[in-house]
This record gives C-alpha cells, structure tokens and sequence, in this order.
C-alpha cells in the first residue's frame, strides 16, 4: 500500500505565511531591544539629557562641558538618597573652585500628586534646603533620567569625566567623601584618571 498524500488543507499557507510574519517581528523586535538596551555603565559615554534647575531653565549634561560631573538619581522619599546626601555635600565643598559639580536629578512627582510607582510627590527644592545642601538640584519629574540611563532604583549615581565618559557606576547609596572616591575625582579633576573603570 502506497502512502497517501494529503492534499493541501485551507489556511496551511496562511499559517506558514503568518509564522514567518511573526519571526521577522521577533527578530526586528530583539535587535531593536539590543540597541536600546546597550548599557549605561562605566567604561560607556554618558547619554545626555534634559531637566530643569529650581527656575525652570533647561540643562543638559553639555552644560557641565569640561567639568567632572557626579550624576546622582534621586526622590525625597528614598531613605537611602537622604542618607546619602551630607557625603555628597561634603565631597561637593572638598572640590569647591575645582571642574567638579553635582548633578542631583529629583524624579519626583509634584507634591500633590504621586508617580507612576504610587511614590508620592515631593518638592525637591524644599528638601535640599532643609538638609542644607547648597549643591545644584535638578528636576525631572518625568522620570526621562531613569529611561534614559536606564536605572534600576534610587539612588543610583554616575560619576562621569572630563571626555564625557563613566567611571563609575553606583546602585544604592555610599559615602561619596570615602577616600577612595575623593582619590578618584581627584584623579579625575586632574586629569590623571585614563580610561572608564569599575564601580
């Protein structure tokens, strides 16, 4: 008995048809992911970006061109961030008069909203001056910073060189006046740091 052949059945070609519409559409999908999802780490140029300082002027990382710049994400309802806030100012007064500034970007929503977690708003400002904080905070309640270098949580900080590169990376809070984080703004500020490093 010879086998038999099935003959062709309705929709088979529509089903191959759609199967390799849906492939194409993964792949476009994967490669579009890779691209986007090329990582924000030391070693990697620092994306720019654009908030706003306390009078509603536009700044973007190009306004600190020339200078090292430490880049931290933050809300007023992180303990972390708060707890973290006095090493930063101390390492911001240690580097007064020197090519070094702070870039502290508040994500928070208005005060008498919350953000898109449920967090509830804040006012940045507010919360600088209560903690005595005379380095420049900036606002971003939109959260484009987050999207942009693609962070996790706050806080979470990027100290970026002269040349527009990351040399550090931090998740979480740390003691930004430690020695060895003094040392390597130092080395930065000077000029003598060569290339991206590790957090």
């Amino acid at each position: 008995m010879s086998p038999r052949r099935r003959p062709n059945q309705p929709g088979t070609a529509r089903v191959r048809a759609l199967t390799v519409v849906i492939a194409a559409v993964v792949l476009v999908a994967v490669w579009f992911v890779r691209q986007r999802g090329r990582p924000v780490d030391a070693g990697f140029r620092a994306p720019d970006f654009t908030v706003t300082d306390e009078r509603g002027e536009t700044v973007t990382l190009a306004s600190f061109e020339g200078k090292v710049v430490l880049l931290n994400v933050w809300a007023t309802w992180c303990g972390p961030c708060r707890e973290e806030m006095p090493s930063m100012e101390r390492l911001y007064d240690h580097f007064s008069g020197e090519d070094f500034e702070i870039a502290a970007i508040s994500i928070d929503a208005p005060p008498d909203r919350t953000d898109a977690q449920g967090n509830p708003g804040g006012d940045p400002i507010a919360f600088a001056r209560e903690l005595g904080l005379t380095f420049p905070v900036l606002l971003d309640p939109s959260g484009e910073i987050q999207r942009t270098y693609r962070t996790a949580a706050v806080p979470e900080s990027f100290l970026i060189g002269r040349d527009g590169v990351i040399y550090k990376k931090v998740a979480g809070a740390t003691e930004w006046d430690s020695p060895t984080n003094v040392e390597l703004v130092r080395r930065l500020v000077e000029g003598s740091e060569a290339s991206g490093g590790s957090g």
